[in-house]
């Protein structure tokens, strides 16, 4: 069985890797961006989309407010940007916003944190990949028709091509990354180009099409909170954005200079084709609606259902290059592709930040634990599985999943970046440097601003789509807190309980006596092996036991028993509703009520099988009897175990497949072999 499972395993996701190659697996620049800043870059694409979603409420007037919207979006990512550069220098250990609200804040600030960016990073992937297959449904209808079925198709390979390692994962990532920037670039840069130098005019499939508001005329305090809820979904684009501060330590040395380096990029890119897109949407009389079949207008009349709305930069790229180019053709595949692969930001970050919380005791330790390509598979599936929940609850609609997306981003930058305030503070009253002084002054002043605006964005994003979805993840935000706290509570309790005690206890008084139990059913080899295992223990008091569930069996044991001249004492223990644990269980309780400080040792005697199908047909009742005395104190559990002629064979696949792959290698290291004696000195 083990052999099926592991030939397909080592096919999808490769050989197993050594742990002394972890160093092999860090990231260069070139591969870091797109691993880490896929998501922010990638956001461009559906985030323009969302704030004329939003301002069409009011029509087509509203538009022209637009541009100021992503004037404040970009004002916002260059503050975020540059607040995280103040995070990766200071903190390059990894855990990003985890760590940092943890040391200033305290642990449920940064529990908090944590929350908000677990849910965030699964609402990374249901949106991102919700969101490319909208894109590449425009091109392919079957996948729209299809998009939920198609959305965890992609999700599961996504999972495979992480689990086969961060470098390998990133280097396969990097290229679809790159594509997308530099088409959208060059649709900014062609664009710009026909409209200043040759005059052309470029109209979208839409611009002809009227938007039917549902609230004219807005003014005051309603246009005042549509403006701020367009602004909150345009925050999109800032999602990902702390994806780097997270994972610092998967970077090259030096790490933080790296990161830094990164992230300045990271920011400059998204900010200029944010920019852009929404410029040329503007231009290009790109129309959106909520509800395109009823909203938007053609001669006066609803488009209707069978109305597909395409996103904006589907619409803005027909209009620049020309509906069917090359040029369209190759920006729609590699956006539909790097809005897949902006969930490997998710895949790179949720992992990571759930190994750091499971070190702290948080989380279930086997997230901890990196797997055979070196990367936390745990985590990896964990998060797929999540997202896949996710994505078939919402019915992969990135416009609904979009509503849950921001409250977690921008809970984890506020609580940062007043952490990363009280770190400077901290540090300015032990430090008497003037350049150092000067140096912690500015970057107290960038997080400090920073905090203020986040803060005051966080609000906005509550008031505005508390009540279209932002709920949601609030919820999910708080069943992760009280998942946490409880396992850590239970992981505290379970250390206080076997904590060693400084002096003499009641676990280090030797037992009074042990009084030894061998449970025989009939008399063949196993029972033979066993009764000579206890007799090797040397017990005060030994005794065979069995359960007579059947009258003219247990005469025939018993008659055996005295025939072959065994010289321990047997036991039947009578069953009129014909059980074999629960007389057995009883038995043991009663010894240990008469004796307290008796040990009683309960010696099994167990077949040892080759194949999964034999496990079906042996060793049920031990089992069973193993399960309940373990929950019995005082009471101690032997396998003596009895290899029939299947387990041979087993134990030689075992051996082949260990010299093929050396099991526990990743996580242990090979076994290294002693010399039996001193080394003779080299010559």
């Amino acid at each position: 069985m083990s052999k099926l499972t592991d030939v397909p395993k080592r096919i999808l996701i490769g050989r197993a890797l050594r742990s002394d190659r972890l160093g092999e697996t860090l990231l260069p620049k070139r591969i870091a961006l797109p691993v880490f800043a896929s998501d922010p870059l990638s956001s461009v694409a559906y985030a323009p989309g969302e704030i004329l979603l939003v301002l069409s409420v009011a029509g087509v007037s509203a538009y022209h407010f637009s541009p100021w919207i992503a004037l404040a979006v970009v004002v916002l990512m260059s503050t975020v940007v540059a607040s995280y550069r103040q995070t990766v220098h200071a903190y390059p250990g990894g855990g990003g916003d985890y760590e940092v609200a943890t040391t200033n804040l305290g642990a449920r600030a940064g529990l908090t944190v944590a929350s908000a960016l677990l849910v965030d990073y699964v609402m990374t992937v249901a949106v991102s990949i919700s969101s490319g297959i909208e894109n590449l449904g425009s091109a392919v209808p079957f996948v729209v028709e299809h998009k939920v079925l198609c959305a965890v198709l992609v999700i599961v390979l996504l999972t495979l091509m992480n689990l086969r390692g961060v470098k390998e994962s990133g280097t396969l990532f990097a290229i679809p990354t790159y594509v997308f920037v530099a088409g959208v670039c060059l649709m900014i840069l062609w664009g710009a180009f026909r409209g200043l130098v040759l005059g052309e005019t470029m109209r979208a499939p839409t611009a002809d099409y009227h938007i039917k508001a549902e609230h004219q005329g807005l003014a005051g305090l309603a246009l005042v909170f549509l403006l701020l809820r367009a602004f909150s979904s345009g925050c999109a684009a800032l999602t990902g954005v702390e994806a780097i501060s997270n994972g610092v330590p998967a970077f090259r040395k030096p790490k933080s200079k790296n990161a830094a380096t990164t992230l300045t990029l990271m920011g400059l890119l998204a900010v200029i084709m944010f920019c852009g897109i929404i410029v040329l949407a503007t231009v290009t009389k790109v129309r959106m609606a909520e509800n395109p079949a009823t909203d938007l207008l053609r001669g006066g009349v609803p488009l209707g259902p069978d109305y597909v709305q395409n996103p904006v930069i589907s619409q803005v790229a027909e209009a620049v290059f020309g509906k069917g180019s090359v040029l369209f053709v190759v920006l729609a595949a590699a956006t539909a592709l790097v809005l897949f692969l902006a969930a490997n930001t998710a895949y790179n970050g949720f992992p990571l930040l759930g190994s750091i919380l499971a070190q702290d005791r948080y989380l279930p330790r086997q997230l901890h634990t990196r797997g055979d390509r070196l990367a936390f598979s745990n985590g990896i599936v964990l998060l797929a599985g999540a997202a896949t929940l996710l994505t078939v609850v919402y019915g992969a609609d990135s416009t609904r999943l979009i509503q849950l997306y921001i409250v977690g981003v921008f809970v984890s930058f506020t609580l940062s970046q007043i952490g990363m305030v009280r770190h400077w503070n901290r540090h300015l009253a032990t430090e008497r440097d003037p350049a150092a002084r000067r140096h912690m002054i500015r970057s107290r002043a960038i997080n400090a601003f920073g905090a203020c605006l986040t803060g005051l964005v966080l609000v906005v994003v509550l008031l505005t789509k508390f009540t279209h979805g932002a709920w949601v993840a609030l919820l999910g935000m708080c069943i992760f807190f009280a998942t946490m706290t409880a396992i850590r509570r239970h992981y505290d309790r379970v250390s206080e309980e076997i904590a060693a005690p400084e002096g003499p206890s009641e676990d280090t008084v030797r037992p009074s006596r042990v009084h030894s139990v061998v449970l025989v059913s009939k008399i063949h080899r196993p029972t033979l092996r066993a009764l000579t295992y206890a007799k090797l223990m040397r017990s005060d008091t030994l005794e065979a036991v069995t359960v007579s569930v059947d009258p003219a069996e247990s005469r025939a044991l018993c008659e055996e028993w005295q025939r072959r001249g065994i010289d321990v004492p047997l036991k039947v223990l009578d069953s009129p509703y014909r059980e074999v644990t629960r007389p057995v269980i009883e038995y043991v309780k009663s010894l240990r009520r008469q004796s307290p400080r008796d040990i009683v040792s309960v010696i099994i005697p167990e077949y040892v099988v080759g194949h999964w199908y034999e496990h079906l047909l042996h060793n049920q009742s031990a089992l069973r009897l193993k399960g309940r005395l373990l929950f019995t104190p005082g009471v101690m559990v032997t396998s003596v175990p009895y290899q029939l002629a299947s387990s041979a064979a087993a134990g030689a696949r075992a051996r082949r497949r260990q010299e093929w792959n050396a099991p526990g290698s990743v996580r242990r290291g090979p076994a290294q072999v002693r010399p039996k004696g001193p080394t003779a000195p080299k010559s």
